[in-house]
C-alpha cells in the first residue's frame, strides 16, 4: 500500500541518518524536499537517486490536497525538510492533517530532530519540559513570555544568531536573570558548542562573539 513517509535528516553530520531512512528514499517514487538543493547534498552522498519535489511553508498550503491524491492513486512519498524532523518547527503538519483527513497511511520513521540532543547537553531536568520552538518575532511575543514566565517545567526555544542576545535579554526581563539556562549551536558539526550558566552569564558571553548557526535554548522552569 502506498503511503506517505515522513523521513527525518541530519540537522548537521550527514551520517546522523539511519539505514532505514536511506532505503526508504530510495524505494520511494518522490521525495518532497523543502529545499531541493540542500537535499540534493544528501541524496548524492548516500546514492540516492529518486526524483525531487519542493515542498516549503510558501507553497505547502497550496499542494497538500494533490500530494494526498497522488499517495491514494498509489505513488510512494517520502517528506523531508532541510534538516531535522518535518513538522517540528518545519513544513509538514498540513499534509499530514490532509492525508489523515483522506485517509492516507502515514509512517514517521524515528530520527534527529535539534531539540533533543540540546536538552540532555542541557543539564537542566528534562522528564518534564515544553517546547515552544521560534518565539513571535514581535507581535504576541511579549505576551507569550508573560505566560512562560509562570510554566514550571524545562523550556525550549529555537532562535536565530542575530536574534540570540535580544532573546536572552528578554528572558532575563521575564524569567528573572539567575534563571538557568543553556545555549547550544551548531548541533553535530565541528563548531558545535553548549554553553551553560544564569541568564545574565550567557548575556555577557554571547555579547562579547559573533554567532552562527541554528540555536536551541533550554531554560529552567520556574520553581514551585
Amino acid at each position: 500500500m502506498s503511503k506517505l513517509y515522513i523521513v527525518p535528516t541530519p540537522i548537521g553530520n550527514l551520517e546522523d541518518i539511519t539505514i532505514r531512512a536511506i532505503n526508504v528514499l530510495k524505494e520511494v517514487d518522490l521525495i518532497l524536499a523543502e529545499d531541493t538543493r540542500n537535499t540534493g547534498v544528501l541524496l548524492k552522498r548516500y546514492e540516492i537517486e529518486t526524483r525531487m519535489q519542493s515542498h516549503h511553508l510558501f507553497n505547502e498550503h497550496k499542494t497538500v490536497t494533490s500530494v494526498a491524491e497522488r499517495i491514494k492513486s498509489g505513488t510512494k512519498i517520502a517528506l523531508v525538510s532541510d534538516a531535522g524532523t518535518p513538522a517540528i518547527s518545519d513544513p509538514g503538519f498540513l499534509l499530514v492533517r490532509e492525508c489523515i483527513l483522506q485517509e492516507v497511511e502515514i509512517e514517521c520513521l524515528p530520527g534527529a530532530t535539534a531539540f533533543v540532543p540540546a536538552l540532555v547537553n542541557s543539564g537542566l531536568p528534562a522528564d518534564h519540559f515544553c517546547f515552544e520552538g521560534f518565539l513571535p518575532v514581535k507581535k504576541g511575543k511579549q505576551t507569550k513570555l508573560k505566560q512562560l514566565a509562570e510554566e514550571s517545567r524545562t523550556m525550549i526555544f529555537y532562535e536565530s544568531p542575530h536574534r540570540l542576545v535580544k532573546t536572552l535579554t528578554q528572558f532575563g526581563e521575564y524569567f528573572g536573570l539567575q534563571r538557568k539556562a543553556s545555549v547550544s549551536r551548531e548541533l553535530t558539526k565541528i563548531y558545535e558548542e553548549t554553553k551553560r550558566g544564569t541568564i545574565e552569564e550567557l548575556i555577557a558571553y554571547f555579547g562579547l562573539k559573533q554567532v552562527k548557526g541554528e540555536i536551541v535554548i533550554i531554560v529552567e522552569g520556574k520553581e514551585d
